[in-house]
């Protein structure tokens, strides 16, 4: 084993000796690993540091009061904003993927303004689909300042990235697995649902994961649609504030900083558990 390590070694220096572009090349990717590494455990530690020792059990308080601050109306808000969200945007999401995928005519000119327009959708700032939302859900459908408004905005949000994930996920397949699967006598609707989709579902999993990523993180698109209001909602129709809702609010006051430093906390604690559980999801289903 040292023989061969020691043989690597002199080899890749070799080889750099030949070519010193691809040793600068290396060392700028390292460097940059590096950097990107050191800014984000700097990040999180300093979120850390400044959060932990705040958290105090009047934070998780049943109800919102001016002393306690509770974050827990927060919570619920946000599982229920990411649910309605998920479940809206996900198969919209799959279905049309799977459309222009294994369905489409390949070199057809209104698949390609699709998928142009859903490019364009990606990147359209958050505080665009806060407008829209205010104006279509909350006013024109007349639901108000709602969660159910916060959270189809949020899925329209999430929408384009869930499709392009999904897409290059099924491009990914071989397509020896659909041969096969059509050799053995499957039809399209079976093979897609049966041997496509299950194989591909890794790459779906990790769109999914970043789409809820950004529902957690929204601020902007909420304030507009959703509302501010710290009360565990009676329904689908009552306004209520997300995690970073929250804590957005309780910085900008300037009076619960340290509440919005354990806030930040929490919020990081949750993403890390939904990412944690989407992992063994998608671990679970590429065993199966």
């Amino acid at each position: 084993m040292i023989k061969t390590k020691v043989q690597n070694i002199r080899h890749r220096l070799k080889m750099y000796r030949r070519s010193p572009l691809s040793l600068v090349l290396l060392l700028l990717v390292v460097l940059s690993t590096t950097i990107t590494v050191t800014i984000l455990l700097f990040i999180i530690g300093y979120i850390l540091v400044k959060g932990i020792p705040n958290i105090t059990a009047d934070l998780f308080a049943w109800e919102y009061t001016s002393q306690n601050v509770s974050l827990t109306p927060a919570v619920i808000n946000t599982l229920i904003i990411v649910v309605v969200a998920l479940l809206t945007a996900v198969p919209l999401g799959i279905f049309s993927a799977v459309y222009l995928v294994e369905y489409a005519r390949h070199g057809n000119k209104l698949i390609e303004i699709i998928r142009l327009t859903t490019e364009t959708l990606a990147g359209i700032p958050s505080i665009i689909y806060g407008l829209f939302g205010l104006l279509f859900f909350v006013t024109a459908l007349g639901w108000g300042f709602s969660l159910l408004a916060g959270a189809f905005t949020l899925a329209i949000m999430i929408l384009p990235v869930i499709m392009r994930t999904t897409e290059e996920a099924l491009k990914a397949v071989p397509n020896s697995y659909r041969e096969g699967s059509f050799a053995l006598g499957a039809g399209k609707l079976r093979t897609v649902f049966r041997i496509v989709l299950p194989s591909a579902m890794p790459g779906i999993l990790s769109g999914i994961i970043l789409g809820v990523g950004r529902i957690v993180g929204e601020t902007a698109a909420l304030l507009y649609t959703a509302g501010t209001v710290a009360e565990i909602p009676k329904n689908l129709l009552s306004s209520g504030r997300t995690l970073s809702v929250h804590m957005y609010v309780l910085a900008s006051e300037g009076l619960y900083i340290n509440q919005a430093y354990a806030t930040a906390v929490v919020l990081l604690v949750v993403v890390m558990i939904i990412n944690w559980i989407s992992n063994m999801m998608a671990k679970k289903i590429t065993k199966g």
